[in-house]
């Protein structure tokens, strides 16, 4: 694209396109089915009303647009993919209508004479595939196009058996050679050398397929800068369109940050009962600040059970990705800090031998996130490997391996890790959450990087990295949805107050 008036044309239409994704349908359900279906919120604009299939569409188009729209700009390796796992249901069902097709088109051509109906619209959807590649101004071969694959003169041909149906498929391969990227001059090579006109004709659509997702992935290679520099101005509005069509957009949210409210005041009533000089009567003081951070540090614990609020949806694999990846991080500290309790006498000569552990641990730890996975038989392994590892450094150095007590008792204290409740566990995922939580206290966690609590220096490195991750998209989130949560943080903590519309600037 030359410039981003083209490029936000263009991403328009890929995002109607591919308004099948997985992003936009789990979207699209959690406000259509999940939302929509719960009672009004405290925080909603308007009461219930009942919403019009025109609204509800309108809805899921900007519901399509606003999660295109994000995931093109944050995520720098998105792109369209264009083949179907050819083992899913999907993949098969086209596979097979496809395969009906093109052997009913062979049937129509080998009669006698042929019959070219279903051909002539083939090359009608061929020319409008081949007029969507081209840019505004190329008018000369947009003319050249419409002539050649003029429908309404192909079928006079065919009433008179004068259809050149080889000629026009080699128009049309020489046109998409004009028009393709670099990497289908091969794909093009190979039309050429085909002679079986069905066959053919099907190689095209394959071939079109493929050019019409690199052209969707040229589009967002050129949206995205501009995505980026006006992403939060764009979400925001979309957001706001999405509310005036749906109120209850926003139940979700506001269930999520009442919820933070009421365990900010249990925590308050706990310190209170707890200093015998606290002041009951006086009402408590919470900041909407600390409400938002709890609330988002929530949804990073492994066993949250609710569903993710509205203004998160976009960013859901990625927390869901920090989520899993901060669990297998507080395994290992876990497995690090009860081998350094219990044998660190043994190691503690040996250099880089929490790093060993790491490696140890790792690839026993991989897919640990799955249902199926069995993480006390993995820990059980790891122990077994540790035991190994040490009795191997200990012999290096002349010294006695540990007995098979301390081996024993190695192995099952790093087993009942897994356990629910486990002190160990416990321990360092209250260490993670304070590290977590002071990141999200600092201005800047470039400038500024806490200091990890202790245990924790084993995973410093890595819990360094998933915080920046993590508070890039806390802070983001709070840019968008900064004036939609200070409306909602002040009808639930201070219902007398008179409320600001949510588009109020920030």
């Amino acid at each position: 694209l030359n410039d981003d008036q083209n490029s936000d044309s263009d991403s328009s239409r890929l995002s109607e396109s591919t308004s099948s994704s997985s992003d936009s349908e789990y979207s699209r359900q959690s406000f259509n089915s999940d939302s929509s279906s719960k009672p009004s919120s405290p925080a909603s604009a308007s009461p219930p009303k009942t919403i019009t299939f025109d609204e509800l569409m309108a809805a899921a188009k900007n519901l399509t647009d606003w999660t295109l729209a994000h995931e093109i700009a944050v995520n720098t390796n998105f792109c369209i993919k264009h083949d179907l796992p050819q083992n899913s249901f999907a993949g098969t069902v086209k596979q097979i209508v496809h395969e009906a097709f093109w052997d009913h088109l062979e049937s129509e051509l080998n009669e006698d004479p042929p019959e070219y109906e279903h051909a002539i619209k083939l090359f009608e959807e061929i020319k409008e595939i081949l007029l969507s590649f081209l840019t505004p101004g190329a008018n000369r071969i947009h003319n050249q196009i419409c002539e050649v694959l003029d429908t309404d003169l192909i079928r006079q041909q065919a009433e008179h058996n004068a259809v050149d149906i080889h000629g026009l498929a080699n128009y049309i391969i020489n046109t998409m050679g004009k028009l393709c990227a670099p990497i289908r001059d091969n794909d093009i090579k190979q039309l050429k050398a085909t002679d079986n006109i069905v066959e053919l004709l099907r190689q095209i659509f394959r071939v079109l397929d493929l050019m019409k997702v690199d052209m969707a992935n040229y589009i967002i290679q050129n949206v995205r800068p501009y995505l980026q520099r006006n992403l939060v101005d764009y979400e925001r509005t979309k957001f706001q369109e999405i509310l005036e069509e749906t109120p209850s957009a926003l139940n979700l949210t506001t269930e999520w940050i009442k919820e933070s409210i009421e365990d900010e005041l249990s925590s308050i009533s706990d310190e209170s009962s707890s200093s015998p000089g606290a002041d009951s009567s006086s009402k408590p003081t919470i900041s909407p600040t600390l409400v938002l951070n709890n609330g988002y540090l929530k949804l990073l614990q492994w066993d949250y059970p609710k569903t993710i609020p509205e203004t998160l949806i976009t960013d859901e694999v990625r927390l869901q990705e920090l989520r899993e990846k901060l669990n297998q991080l507080k395994i290992i500290a876990c497995v690090c800090l009860i081998t350094n309790n219990m044998v660190g006498a043994a190691i503690v000569d040996v250099p880089d031998f929490a790093d060993q552990l790491k490696r140890i641990s790792v690839p026993l730890l991989e897919g640990m996130n799955k249902k199926t996975f069995d993480l006390k038989e993995a820990l059980n392994t790891i122990g077994v490997h540790i035991c190994s590892k040490v009795n191997g450094s200990l012999t290096e150095r002349g010294l006695p391996a540990l007995t098979e007590e301390m081996q024993s008792n190695l192995v099952g204290q790093i087993a009942h890790i897994a356990e629910e409740n486990n002190p160990i566990s416990s321990l360092i995922d209250k260490r993670i959450q304070f590290f977590l939580r002071s990141l999200l206290a600092v201005p800047s966690v470039q400038k500024c990087m806490p200091a990890v609590p202790g245990g924790l220096s084993v995973i410093q490195r890595e819990m360094e990295f998933v915080g920046s991750q993590y508070v890039s998209i806390v802070n983001f989130n709070k840019k968008v949805y900064g004036p939609f949560y200070a409306n909602i943080l002040r009808k639930l903590l201070f219902p007398e107050a008179p409320m600001g519309k949510a588009e109020t600037e920030t």
